[in-house]
C-alpha cells in the first residue's frame, strides 16, 4: 500500500507539474510582457510564494493519492459502487457519470469552501491557500493537509453515490485540475469586459476566482456561479 501511495503521489504531482507548469512557463516567463494588459493583478507573486505553493502541493498530491487508492483500489472498494469491467456500463452511462461528477463536485465544493471560510476554521485550514492573495498556477493545489483531505473528500461521494469506473474518476480529476489551474492563472482568459456577458456569466473562471483570493469573500463556487447567485455570495470581478 505504501508503495502504491508513493507511486500514485508521484504520478499526481507530475500531472500537476505539467498542467500547472506549462501555463506558468508561458504566462509568467515566455510571454510575460505581451499579455500584460490581461494580467488581473499587475504585480507578480514572489519566488517565496512559488516555493510555498509548490511545497504544499507536494503534500496535497500525497493526500489525493492516498484517498484515490483507498477509495478505488483497496479492500474498502468492495463496499462502494466502483466497477472495473468497462462492459458493465455503456459509453453513454460513462458520459452521464462524468456530468454527475461535475455537478456533485460543484455543489460539494461551494459548501465545503464556504464552511472553511468560517472564522473558527479559516486560520487552521484555509489560510495557507489564501496566502496566495495574487495566485499563480502553482496555487491550484496549495492546500493545508486538512484542506487537502476535505478537497479529496468528493471522491468518497463519487464512489458511494453511483457506479463509477476508476478510469473515469482519473479523467474527471484531470479535467478538474486543469480548471483549477485556470482559476489560479492570474490572467483574464475571457476578456475583462466580457466576464459578465450572458454567455460567460455562469462560468467561474480566472477573473472570479482571482477576486476571491484578493478580497477573501464571495465567489465560493468551483465551475459555475449558480450557488453564489442563489446564496447571494457572488461578487463582481
Amino acid at each position: 500500500m505504501n508503495q502504491q501511495i508513493f507511486t500514485f503521489s508521484l504520478y499526481i504531482f507530475l500531472k500537476y507539474t505539467v498542467i500547472a507548469g506549462i501555463p506558468f512557463l508561458v504566462f509568467y516567463h515566455l510571454i510575460k510582457g505581451r499579455f500584460s494588459s490581461r494580467k488581473i493583478q499587475q504585480d507578480f507573486p514572489t519566488n517565496k510564494d512559488y516555493r510555498r505553493e509548490i511545497g504544499y502541493s507536494i503534500l496535497s498530491s500525497a493526500i489525493l493519492a492516498a484517498t484515490g487508492i483507498i477509495a478505488l483500489a483497496s479492500p474498502i472498494t468492495k463496499f462502494t459502487q466502483v466497477y472495473h469491467n468497462v462492459s458493465e456500463h455503456s459509453l453513454g452511462y460513462g458520459i452521464i457519470s462524468l456530468v454527475l461528477m461535475v455537478m456533485i463536485h460543484d455543489t460539494y465544493f461551494y459548501w465545503m469552501h464556504r464552511a472553511i471560510h468560517h472564522p473558527a476554521i479559516f486560520k487552521r485550514v484555509h489560510l495557507i491557500h489564501h496566502k496566495s492573495t495574487n495566485p499563480s498556477p502553482w496555487a491550484a493545489q496549495s492546500w493545508h493537509p486538512l484542506e487537502a483531505i476535505l478537497e479529496a473528500g468528493v471522491i468518497w461521494l463519487f464512489v458511494f453515490l453511483f457506479p463509477v469506473h476508476p478510469l473515469l474518476v482519473s479523467l474527471y480529476l484531470l479535467f478538474s485540475l486543469a480548471h483549477n489551474v485556470n482559476g489560479h492563472l492570474g490572467y483574464f482568459i475571457i476578456p475583462e469586459g466580457k466576464v459578465d456577458h450572458w454567455m460567460f456569466s455562469w462560468l467561474n473562471g480566472s477573473a472570479r476566482h482571482n477576486a476571491h483570493h484578493h478580497y477573501f469573500k464571495g465567489n465560493y463556487g468551483l465551475y459555475f456561479t449558480f450557488w453564489d447567485r442563489l446564496m447571494g455570495t457572488q461578487r463582481t470581478c
